[in-house]
C-alpha cells in the first residue's frame, strides 16, 4: 500500500502530466516543480483538481550563490506552500523565472487572493515581477528605495540612509553613518580570549 506522500505524488503526477517539469519527495513532504508557461494553469488544478484550497507561503529565491556558486540553472525561483485543508495534505510548489536578467512570472492571485502581499514581498526584496497582480508595489522598503535588499549581490551597506529631519520637517537621505565594525566573535579572531588560550 503506498504512503500518503506517495499517493499524493501519484494523484499529482495524473492531474498534471506534462505540466510537471520536477516532482520530488523527500523528508516527508512533495516538492512539484512546473516551467513558468505552465505556473498560473497548474495553480488552477491543483487547487480545483486536488483540493489545494489554501495558499499558505509564497516567497523569492536567489540561488545565484547556491551551493558555493555552481548552481547552473536559472536564478530567481518562485516557492509556494500549499495546504489542502480538506484532505490533510501538504505540497511545495516551485517555479524558476526563464530571464535572470528581469525576472517574471504569473500572478498567482486570481488563483489564491492570499497570494497579494506575498507576492509584493517577492517583488520588493528580490525584484520578482508578477504578471497579471493589480497593485505590484514595494511593500517592506520605501517608495525611492533602490534595489532589492534580499538579492545576493545587494551591498550590505548601502550608499543612503533615510531619517525625519525635524527641522526641515520631513524624511530626508543623506550618505551612510555606520561605521564598519567587525563581526567575527571574539572568540575565533582572538586565541587567548576568556583564558581559553591553546595549551591551557
Amino acid at each position: 500500500m503506498p504512503s500518503k506522500l506517495e499517493a499524493l505524488a501519484a494523484e499529482v503526477r495524473e492531474a498534471l502530466g506534462e505540466r510537471i517539469a520536477r516532482l520530488a519527495t523527500a523528508l516527508g513532504e512533495a516538492t512539484l516543480e512546473v516551467r513558468a508557461a505552465d505556473y498560473a494553469d497548474a495553480a488552477r488544478t491543483l487547487r480545483d483538481a486536488l483540493g489545494f484550497e489554501q495558499l499558505v507561503d509564497l516567497c523569492g529565491v536567489d540561488y545565484s550563490a547556491y551551493k558555493d556558486g555552481a548552481w547552473e540553472g536559472p536564478r530567481f525561483a518562485v516557492v509556494s506552500h500549499l495546504l489542502s485543508v480538506s484532505r490533510n495534505r501538504r505540497l511545495r510548489l516551485r517555479v524558476f523565472a526563464p530571464d535572470d536578467a528581469f525576472p517574471m512570472v504569473d500572478s498567482l492571485t486570481p488563483v489564491w487572493p492570499s497570494a497579494n502581499w506575498y507576492e509584493r514581498e517577492a517583488f520588493d526584496l528580490f525584484g520578482i515581477v508578477f504578471a497579471g497582480h493589480e497593485d505590484l508595489r514595494r511593500l517592506l522598503t520605501d517608495y525611492g528605495f533602490i534595489g532589492h535588499p534580499f538579492r545576493k549581490d545587494f551591498p550590505l551597506s548601502g550608499n543612503v540612509e533615510m531619517r525625519y529631519d525635524p527641522d526641515q520637517k520631513r524624511v530626508v537621505y543623506q550618505p551612510v553613518t555606520i561605521e564598519p565594525r567587525e563581526i567575527t566573535p571574539r572568540i575565533v579572531r582572538e586565541e587567548a580570549y576568556g583564558g581559553l588560550a591553546p595549551g591551557r
